[in-house]
């Protein structure tokens, strides 16, 4: 079954709304822990609209679990990214006007910085994955990089419904067998909420689950303990297929 990692980026977005010291976090984070994640996911934005560089450092100390970074190509970030010495780095795109991350990576297009910045990353221990569309031909690219992981992009099988549904995810499906097939490993995410992670969870292959905005939001009327151990026991209800 995959793992739950839960992204803890909107609850430094409600701490950055009045610029306070809460709610942190990193105290969040440890909750989520004790309540069933089994990772926790941070993206640090070039305009750090929620994750700030001290709550890296701090979730690198602080947790039990494993850190995911998600990480543009900005050479800023990468430094940083860098020396967090987070367990995974995710390469993922990043655009100043979006509100969230709003599509898979041209992995096709930015073959030539992931080439310069995968070996500087991956030299620092980290497990290197590319946030990526189900697309045949950027899961391919990806394969050629050196990263050992895919991301895959959720997002548009989260907004579809009926008929659509079902046609993203058996994008997901494929995308899956195909990465597995050219030798990469299998994480996805984006937009999973407690009413569509089912049918994720039970991809072929998929090791891991990066979910937040839900989680989070859930919290705010039944708490982190509540809203993490629910999705912990959708995420594990069913074993992966294939």
């Amino acid at each position: 079954m995959p793992r739950l990692h839960v992204n803890i980026d909107h609850v430094a977005t409600l701490r950055q709304a009045r610029r306070e010291l809460f709610p942190d976090p990193v105290a969040w984070a440890l909750r989520a822990e004790r309540a069933g994640a089994q990772g926790i996911t941070c993206h640090l934005r070039k305009d750090r609209r929620h994750i700030q560089d001290a709550d890296v450092k701090r979730l690198r100390k602080a947790i039990a679990t494993r850190l995911n970074l998600e990480t543009s190509l900005d050479p800023e970030i990468l430094a940083l990214a860098e020396k967090s010495r987070a367990d995974a780095l995710c390469i993922v795109p990043e655009h100043r006007k979006e509100v969230t991350t709003e599509g898979g990576l041209d992995v096709v297009a930015e073959r030539r910085r992931l080439a310069r910045a995968i070996p500087r990353l991956a030299a620092r221990g980290a497990e290197i994955s590319l946030f990526v569309d189900p697309d045949p031909e950027q899961i391919a690219a990806a394969a050629a990089t050196g990263a050992r992981f895919v991301e895959l992009h959720t997002g548009s099988y989260a907004l579809a419904s009926g008929a659509k549904k079902a046609r993203e995810l058996a994008r997901l499906r494929r995308g899956a067998l195909l990465a597995r097939e050219l030798g990469l490993r299998v994480n996805a995410g984006h937009g999973l909420d407690y009413a569509n992670v089912a049918a994720v969870a039970r991809l072929p292959h998929v090791e891991e689950l990066n979910i937040g905005f839900a989680i989070v939001a859930e919290s705010v009327f039944a708490g982190v303990d509540s809203a993490v151990g629910r999705m912990a026991e959708l995420v594990g209800a069913t074993a992966p297929v294939g």
